[in-house]
């Protein structure tokens, strides 16, 4: 057979990684995992709860935007958050597809402690299609390929043959192949470093491809549950997938480029993975620092301006979320009424006792009225 891809190399898989090329990138990487876990402690209960709410949230969304599906973003706030205990289980109807992938996520981190097996496996890929269906297609699940024709990803062509990127190892080899995978997680843990061995057992797992349908989730299921290993938490703090997805070219190419080579050195790609971890981390990171910027904001101005009422609370709560852009040039008090449920009059009252406060700042006359947050009073 003509030597085309990683899997048919006579050193397969016996990956190469210069970890002194790498070392500047894994230093940048654990930096900043450690500023983002340091910072985590300074964080009220409630904003705790918001920080791993966003993080499950962004992972389901980015898992599945990556293979093509779509969640509703709403529908999956409302299962991580009963999940998280944060919300009544009974609030709001649940999606099969968003229930899946949680499924398989909290699986990951919840089954962290425990050594990986084929059943781990088998039971992530089978959670993925419960209908043991993708689309339309009835496909094999709970257990790997066995079918005889080739697995390759391809894209069609109207008219012309298929363009083939890659195609993986035979399925009578799969379960050997896994086999080893399986082995080498288990027995590398303290043994590499953490962060390569999760970009060492993605590339793995997707080079050998071995169920018909979620590769790529699944996959990024064993991220998961390898950073958490590596951590030691059962937190989700960040999402690596949302930094894959927002370079989801990068993603592919560096795929295709690991999978596709002659040689067993796969330092480009585990580089590439180390950064997106740093990624992850930094806007978590930036995230906290924006909750307890919030936090400081409405400790300082409950102290200076205790009598504010709920409405004129939740006005300026909305004015801090959306930003400066949130609403052209401020609110308006048409807008006050429509947001808050109270009558004209008190949305008048209301906005100028807030401007004779200081809080808000009017600019603008007759219909052209707007108000928006003082800047000394805002971050």
């Amino acid at each position: 057979m003509r030597f085309m891809y990683l899997w048919q190399s006579p050193q397969w898989p016996e990956f190469q990684v210069d970890v002194a090329a790498l070392q500047p990138a894994l230093s940048d990487a654990r930096y900043a995992q450690g500023r983002a876990m340091g910072l985590v402690s300074h964080l009220q209960l409630m904003d705790l709860g918001e920080l791993q709410l966003q993080g499950w949230a962004d992972e389901a969304v980015a898992t599945a935007q990556i293979e093509g599906e779509i969640l509703h973003v709403n529908s999956v706030r409302a299962s991580a958050a009963r999940r998280l205990g944060l919300a009544d289980a009974k609030a709001q109807a649940r999606d099969e597809r968003t229930e899946a992938t949680l499924d398989v996520l909290q699986a990951a981190i919840e089954q962290s402690q425990r050594p990986l097996t084929h059943e781990t496996l088998y039971g992530w890929q089978s959670a993925l299609f419960p209908n043991g269906r993708s689309g339309i297609q009835k496909i094999r699940t709970g257990a790997y390929r066995d079918h005889t024709e080739p697995m390759q990803i391809v894209t069609p062509r109207l008219g012309k043959p298929d363009t083939v990127h890659y195609q993986a190892p035979d399925s009578a080899e799969v379960l050997a192949q896994m086999t080893r995978l399986i082995d080498w997680f288990n027995s590398s843990l303290q043994q590499t470093d953490g962060l390569v061995r999760a970009a060492l057992a993605h590339l793995w797992l997707e080079t050998i491809h071995p169920f018909e349908d979620g590769n790529g989730r699944v996959g990024r299921a064993l991220v998961e549950m390898a950073l958490a290993q590596d951590l030691k938490i059962n937190q989700r703090l960040w999402s690596l997938s949302r930094q894959m997805w927002l370079d989801r070219s990068g993603y592919y190419a560096q795929l295709q480029a690991a999978t596709g080579q002659r040689s067993m050195d796969v330092t480009p790609w585990v580089q590439w993975f180390v950064g997106c971890v740093h990624k992850a981390a930094d806007a978590t990171w930036e995230h906290m620092q924006a909750a307890l910027r919030k936090t400081r904001f409405w400790a300082e101005l409950r102290e200076q301006h205790p009598q504010l009422t709920p409405t004129q609370t939740k006005a300026i709560n909305k004015l801090y979320d959306v930003g400066t852009d949130g609403f052209a040039n401020g609110i308006s008090t048409e807008k006050y009424v429509n947001l808050c449920r109270v009558s004209r009059a008190t949305a008048y009252r209301e906005l100028t006792a807030l401007c004779e406060m200081g809080v808000l700042v009017q600019t603008g006359v007759g219909r052209a009225t707007r108000y928006g947050l003082r800047l000394d009073k805002s971050v």
